[in-house]
C-alpha cells in the first residue's frame, strides 16, 4: 500500500502510516451511519438470500447511493456470489467491497496542476457548499506539494466571501486578489495576469454560490469562464465542483446543471464528518463519472485530502478493500 514511500526512512514511512490510519479513522466516524448499519448486516450471519439482498438495498438507497447504482451493485454482487460460490452472509463483505471498488475506481484521479504555469483553477458550486473553505484548504494542500499558490476573491455577491478567502490568505501567508467592487470575471482576470506576472504556479478562483435554477447567475459563471480563456487561451485547466456530502442525490443534479454549463473536471466532496451517509459518491461514478479530486472530513487546514478509493471504501465497510 505504500510502496511510493520506498525511498523514506522507516521512521517517515511509520509517520505517514500512522497519518494515514488517523485519517481512515475520522473518515469511518463521519461515515458510521452507513457503516454501523452494513457491520450489523453481515455480522447476522446467515444465508444469503432474497431477504438479505433486499436488506442490503435498502440500507444502499438510505445511503443515498441512489436506486440505479444500487441496482448495478446489487447485479455485480450477485455475479461475484455466482462466481465465488459463497453461501453465507459474512463473506459478503470483501465482495461488497470488491464492487465497490470497481465502480468507484475510475472517479480516483488526483488533481495533476504542474501541467501548466499558472494551473487555474476555478472553484464552483451552490451556496452553502464549502466552496470557499475548501479553497483556503486546497491551497495549503497544493503548498505542500511545492507549489506557490495565488487566490482569486470572485465571489463578489458576499463581503464576507472576501473576508473570509483574505483570512485563508493570510493563515497560508497566499496573496489574494480582491476588488471593492466589480465583477468577478475582472477580479479572476487580474489575477491571472498578477500570477503571470508573479511566476505563481497556481490561481485558485473563487466564485460566488449560484441556484443551478438561476439561469442569469449560470450565464454569468459562463461569462467568467470566457473571460478566464482571454488572458489565458488554455485556461481554467481545472473546473472543481464543490458539492456537500449532506445534499444526498440532489449532488447528481448540481453535477450534472454544472457540467452542462462549464465542463467540470473535478469533485471537492465537503462535510464527510458530519451526518452524511456516504453512498453519494456510487451514485455519481454510475450517473456521472466525473473525477473526485478531494474529500473533506473537516474544519481544519488540512482536512482536504485527495481522494482515494480503496481508503472511502475500507472506511465505509471497516475494513481493508
Amino acid at each position: 500500500m505504500f510502496s511510493f514511500l520506498k525511498k523514506n526512512t522507516p521512521d517517515k514511512i511509520t509517520d505517514v502510516a500512522v497519518e494515514k490510519r488517523s485519517w481512515v479513522e475520522r473518515l469511518k466516524s463521519g461515515l458510521a451511519r452507513t457503516g454501523s448499519q452494513l457491520a450489523d448486516l453481515f455480522s447476522r450471519g446467515g444465508r444469503i438470500d432474497d431477504e438479505f439482498y433486499e436488506e442490503l438495498e435498502t440500507i444502499l438507497i438510505t445511503a443515498d447511493v441512489g436506486m440505479d447504482a444500487t441496482n448495478a451493485l446489487l447485479a455485480d454482487l450477485r455475479r461475484h456470489v455466482r462466481e465465488h460460490k459463497l453461501s453465507e452472509a459474512a463473506e459478503l463483505k470483501a465482495g461488497l467491497a470488491h464492487c465497490l471498488l470497481k465502480l468507484l475506481m475510475p472517479l480516483s484521479v488526483p488533481l495533476q496542476a504542474h501541467t501548466h504555469k499558472p494551473f487555474v483553477i476555478m472553484m464552483v458550486g451552490v451556496n452553502g457548499a464549502g466552496k470557499t473553505t475548501s479553497i483556503g484548504k486546497l491551497a495549503k494542500y497544493l503548498q505542500s506539494q511545492g507549489l506557490s499558490v495565488l487566490l482569486a476573491a470572485g465571489d463578489t455577491f458576499r463581503a464576507a466571501a472576501r473576508e473570509q478567502l483574505t483570512t485563508w490568505g493570510e493563515r497560508n501567508n497566499v496573496t489574494v486578489i480582491a476588488q471593492q467592487s466589480g465583477d468577478a470575471a475582472a477580479v479572476i482576470y487580474d489575477a491571472v495576469q498578477a500570477a503571470q506576472a508573479r511566476k505563481i504556479d497556481v490561481v485558485l478562483a473563487d466564485t460566488a454560490g449560484r441556484l443551478t435554477t438561476q439561469a442569469h447567475l449560470m450565464e454569468e459563471i459562463k461569462k467568467v469562464k470566457r473571460v478566464i480563456a482571454k488572458v489565458l487561451p488554455d485556461a481554467p485547466h481545472e473546473v472543481l465542483l464543490v458539492l456537500d456530502a449532506n445534499t444526498g442525490q440532489n449532488a447528481l443534479s448540481q453535477v450534472k446543471a454544472f457540467d452542462e454549463a462549464l465542463g467540470v473536471t473535478g469533485l471537492i466532496l465537503t462535510k464527510l464528518d458530519g451526518t452524511a451517509k456516504g453512498g453519494v459518491i456510487a451514485a455519481i461514478a454510475r450517473a456521472h463519472p466525473i473525477p473526485v479530486r478531494f474529500i473533506g472530513v473537516g474544519e481544519g487546514l488540512d482536512d482536504l485530502r485527495p481522494f482515494n478509493a480503496e481508503e472511502f471504501i475500507e472506511a465505509l465497510l471497516g475494513q481493508s478493500a
